[in-house]
């Protein structure tokens, strides 16, 4: 029988055996394959987890908020607009619902070598990666270490491009890059070490003007992973684009930023033949496989898309947008400084 335990402290909830469990939409389906065992630290009485709070001007989002809320709240809505609409896009309204901010980023690959019971692969403890050479239809067209499965986490690819700081009990603070490292341990879906506990992430203070999109690119319209997806976001200035944050996913092992894009868009008109030529080199430096080239033409039109939905969208205001008054049953949000 698999022991449960429910800490009420932070402090109780860390160093403990076991596999911490927040929403529990990746943990329960990693249990059903018997990739996961032993003892669940559920995190739902942990308190101080759940909130969207700011602090000096800067967005904090609680490792247990849902994502539904971060797709809802209307902070994050006027100053962070990339990271609602990524929010709003992932799964299904019912997975959105109970999964979580941490979970999300800390989820595991999708891989269907992964979580086929008795496959070799390293990520289940096996020799080698067998996506390589079997199925990889879905898999990286950025070939940066020995696991090929693209990164999972939709969320991540939105906030590389508000270069967050991931806050870690338990451990130092992190930003993304230091979290998910080079992706050359291919034996780890992460780099925080056994006991830690990821408590938040900070999203850095808002961009006056912002205009953001995301768009994902997959095999059905619904519930379904992206095959490509990104987040852009632009600050624009008297006809030129003065800022430029263009991030990707479903291509790699992590979340990648483009900077050979975000080159040919800084300083730039803000028109169609800068988003175009900017988007050419969308696919600078993929080493696809066999079966994943389709998508080096899937990247270069989803973030052309992007980039086009960016700038036709209105941009923030200037000053960052007042927090409603909480409702009874929720807990007050601080100010904006």
């Amino acid at each position: 029988m698999t022991a449960l335990e429910l800490p009420t402290t932070l402090d109780a909830a860390l160093g403990r055996p076991g596999e911490l469990r927040a929403g529990g939409t990746d943990l329960t389906e990693r249990r059903r394959l018997d990739l996961s065992r032993g003892t669940v630290i559920d995190l739902r009485d942990v308190p101080g987890l759940d909130a969207i709070t700011w602090r000096e001007g800067q967005l904090h989002l609680g490792a247990l908020v849902t994502l539904a809320a971060v797709a809802a709240h209307p902070d994050v809505r006027a100053r962070y607009p990339a990271v609602a609409a990524t929010a709003a896009a992932v799964a299904t309204p019912q997975i959105r619902a109970r999964a979580t901010v941490g979970g999300n980023l800390l989820q595991h690959v999708r891989c269907w070598y992964y979580r086929r019971p008795g496959a070799d692969c390293l990520k289940s403890g096996g020799s080698g990666c067998p996506a390589r050479s079997g199925d990889h239809l879905f898999h990286a067209c950025f070939d940066l270490g020995p696991c090929v499965a693209p990164h999972p986490s939709s969320l991540a690819t939105a906030l590389l491009a508000y270069e967050v700081r991931v806050e870690v009990a338990g451990d130092r603070e992190h930003t993304l890059a230091s979290l998910y490292g080079d992706g050359s341990d291919a034996r780890r879906h992460h780099m925080l070490p056994p006991g830690a506990l990821l408590t938040g992430v900070l999203l850095g203070p808002p961009l006056a003007g912002e205009q953001a999109a995301y768009v994902r690119a997959t095999s059905r319209a619904r519930a379904e992973w992206p095959l490509v997806e990104v987040v852009v976001r632009l600050a624009v200035a008297a006809g030129r684009i003065d800022t430029a944050r263009v991030t990707v996913g479903g291509v790699a092992n992590l979340p990648l930023r483009l900077a050979a894009v975000e080159a040919l868009l800084v300083g730039k008109p803000a028109h169609e033949a800068t988003l175009a030529a900017a988007a050419a080199v969308a696919a600078e430096g993929a080493k696809p496989l066999t079966h994943t080239a389709y998508k080096l033409d899937l990247l270069r039109g989803a973030v052309l898309d992007a980039l086009e939905r960016a700038l036709a969208h209105t941009p923030t205001a200037a000053t960052p947008a007042k927090t409603p008054e909480p409702s009874p049953d929720k807990p007050a949000t601080a100010e904006p400084t």
